[in-house]
């Protein structure tokens, strides 16, 4: 077994002494071995852990065998079963295989036979499990990102990326929104090796906090009103694989502690369930704020900190890297472009290497997909750009008012007298710019996370840290 994963077996057998050694010779053989006296017994160690094959006694008091076999086909994932007995009938065996049993082995059977079987059945579910992983991928195109780049800056980030990658430590991953954080942790799983599991992402601002505990750790039937049957958390789902946590600091204090043992223990509790569930699930996590301070003011705890950032990679923002933007702008237009995307013309690139970019990444595929849009004879030009990109020192000058004529329109500011432009402090110009954007929508905060590049949850922040309320 020294090249093969090792199988995890589920043995449900009445017997103690045979029961102990099919477990002793197939851990000898490298197998991953719990044991249960009976079906009810089997039942709930299958509630509390992933098993690969159950291998299963006709005749056990409490629950038997075939009534055990239905019970098991019915939860997702189910594992490979194989039935044991030492008074085979043919009836028993065709209402076995009937079930769903992989196989049927009578007593006695040498521990080769039953090694080689178990093999077969474990392969059998990976694979099983594996087509179903594959599935989901491409439906939800995880594919390898491609990261582009020519800074300095995102080289040396990759660079720890291929180092952290290999390891199961817990990676934070720090930056502004929009500069690809999402991106490099799914660069990190797929360098990993945890590639063949689950990449499973949450938002965790982008739930009510009623909700963010069910989402992560999934519930079982009847734990609230309306929850009808069981559901696998996220935490489930990616057993084996990797989670990632976006947004991490808007988890709510009660689930920050219940994640923190969840990672420590690698256990957790479904809503409503009273045993516990095992998994092996690598946390990356990403935030676009200052975790320190997040600790400082008790929003969020130290020590669930110490376990998120066992190793932190730092996403430069694009304004402190601009040797990015060009090569960035061609891939994101030949992206959004089809079979015949436009050409950017040199005083375009120009004004967006000039432009500080707030929204990073992802304020700049918002404005190029809307230049491409735009375009005329398969050219993007200034006139297709955004008034603040375009001219940045009339647009950061000046407070931005609606013109609901159609578009935006600098006012407010005065260079009478040939006085000189004095640029304003960044933050005031996102201030000012979050305002405009909301002046354009009518404080529609949706579409003015939208027009922004930015995330609603990190506008939400920002209205607060700005003390932005509508204006009557």
């Amino acid at each position: 077994m020294s090249n093969e994963q090792p199988s995890r077996i589920l043995v449900a057998e009445d017997e103690a002494n045979l029961r102990l050694v099919l477990q002793k010779e197939l851990q000898r053989q490298g197998h991953e071995v719990r044991v249960a006296p009976d079906g009810e017994a089997a039942l709930r160690l299958l509630e509390e852990s992933n098993v690969d094959v159950l291998l299963c006694d006709i005749n056990m008091p409490r629950m038997d065998g075939l009534e055990l076999l239905r019970r098991v086909h019915q939860r997702p994932n189910p594992p490979e079963v194989i039935m044991l007995t030492g008074h085979a009938t043919v009836e028993t065996a065709i209402e076995a295989m009937k079930l769903g049993a992989y196989d049927y082995l009578s007593k006695p059977y040498h521990i080769n036979e039953l090694d080689t079987l178990v093999k077969r059945a474990a392969e059998k579910r990976r694979l099983r499990v594996d087509n179903q992983r594959l599935r989901a991928q491409l439906a939800r195109q995880t594919g390898m990102p491609e990261i582009v780049h020519v800074s300095d800056a995102m080289r040396e980030a990759l660079r720890l990326v291929e180092r952290v990658a290999p390891s199961d430590a817990s990676v934070l991953i720090t930056g502004e929104s929009g500069t690809g954080k999402e991106l490099i942790a799914h660069a990190i799983h797929r360098l990993s090796q945890r590639k063949d599991g689950s990449f499973i992402d949450l938002n965790c601002a982008a739930f009510q906090e009623s909700l963010l505990e069910s989402e992560l750790f999934g519930y079982e039937a009847g734990a609230f009103s309306g929850a009808k049957g069981r559901k696998l958390g996220l935490f489930e789902l990616a057993d084996n694989g990797t989670l990632f946590l976006d947004e991490v600091p808007e988890l709510p204090a009660p689930l920050q502690s219940k994640l923190l043992r969840a990672i420590e223990t690698q256990t957790f509790y479904r809503v409503g369930a009273v045993r516990k569930v095992q998994v092996n699930v690598r946390i990356i996590a990403a935030t676009n704020r200052d975790m320190t301070q997040a600790v400082s003011d008790g929003s969020f705890r130290a020590d669930l900190l110490y376990r998120i950032n066992g190793f932190q990679i730092n996403l430069a923002p694009l304004r402190e890297r601009p040797e990015d933007i060009e090569p960035l702008a061609q891939h994101l237009v030949r992206q959004l472009g089809g079979l015949n995307p436009p050409e950017i013309t040199p005083e375009t690139l120009a004004a967006l290497a000039a432009y500080p970019w707030p929204g990073n990444v992802r304020q700049l595929r918002n404005c190029l997909e809307r230049a491409v849009l735009l375009a005329n004879d398969g050219r993007i030009t200034t006139n297709e750009l955004p008034p603040e990109i375009v001219n940045p020192a009339v647009t950061t000058a000046n407070a931005f008012v609606p013109n609901y004529a159609g578009g935006v329109a600098a006012g407010g500011g005065s260079s009478e007298g040939g006085n000189a432009v004095v640029q304003p402090p960044l933050r005031e110009v996102e201030r000012q710019q979050i305002v405009s954007a909301l002046e354009q929508t009518n404080w529609h905060r949706g579409k003015t996370a939208e027009i922004l590049g930015i995330s609603p949850s990190t506008l939400y922040r920002r209205l607060r840290d700005y003390n932005l309320t509508r204006r009557s």
